[in-house]
């Protein structure tokens, strides 16, 4: 089966080209939404991210990572793990493995005659060579600063202490196979992501055909 990474900067439109994709009945796989389900509350993986943050979340910011219904506060653990690469990487290393295994155990049951695998990490996990091709949303940095102060409530130093933790725009493009440049409305976005919809089917032919 042909396997799409798809990733892109934060607030690049991933999961909006994701849902493009899914229209036309690609089965998507999302890793964020994965990451999700496995912490949902009283999961192990929950507990053992709940155990290890907690303390630094408190010293730092003076709050809990513990939402009132016993969720993850994933704002919170996000802001720590950006500002913190010592905490970022012991978060991936606790978590990667399972998501990894469940997107795994997911792309074999949903068949298809291609797959697109959301990794937003892609390129900063060097995780290239577990995908065919990788597809990269692209936008303008000034316009991902703009998305993020108004999707995250960000002011600008926040927005882009977020970017500078994450692979630059040269570095992911480096790696493209394929771009979709998401610097218009959403409507920009479905031609494109039409096209390589034909393309992948194409590619993929020789594998079904086996």
């Amino acid at each position: 089966m042909l396997i799409v990474g798809l990733t892109g900067g934060i607030a690049s439109g991933k999961s909006t080209v994701a849902r493009e994709f899914q229209t036309l009945g690609v089965p998507v796989i999302d890793a964020d939404v994965v990451s999700r389900e496995l912490m949902t509350a009283g999961s192990p993986l929950l507990q053992q991210v709940l155990t290890r943050f907690e303390t630094p979340v408190r010293e730092r910011y003076g709050a809990s990572l513990r939402s009132a219904d016993g969720t993850l506060d994933r704002k919170l653990l996000r802001r720590l793990i950006f500002e913190d690469a010592r905490e970022r990487d012991a978060l991936e290393e606790m978590t990667h493995p399972a998501i990894r295994e469940r997107m795994r155990s997911l792309s074999s049951q949903m068949g298809g005659a291609y797959q697109i695998h959301v990794i937003p990490l892609l390129v900063e996990n060097q995780a290239a060579s577990r995908v065919d091709r990788v597809l990269v949303v692209d936008c303008p940095q000034a316009l991902q600063l703009q998305r993020l102060q108004v999707r995250d409530g960000a002011d600008e130093a926040q927005a882009r202490a977020l970017l500078a933790a994450q692979a630059s725009r040269a570095a992911r493009l480096a790696h493209a196979d394929d771009v979709i440049t998401n610097d218009a409305d959403a409507a920009a976005l479905a031609p494109q992501v039409q096209a390589l919809h034909r393309k992948y089917l194409t590619l993929a032919a020789p594998r079904t055909a086996r």
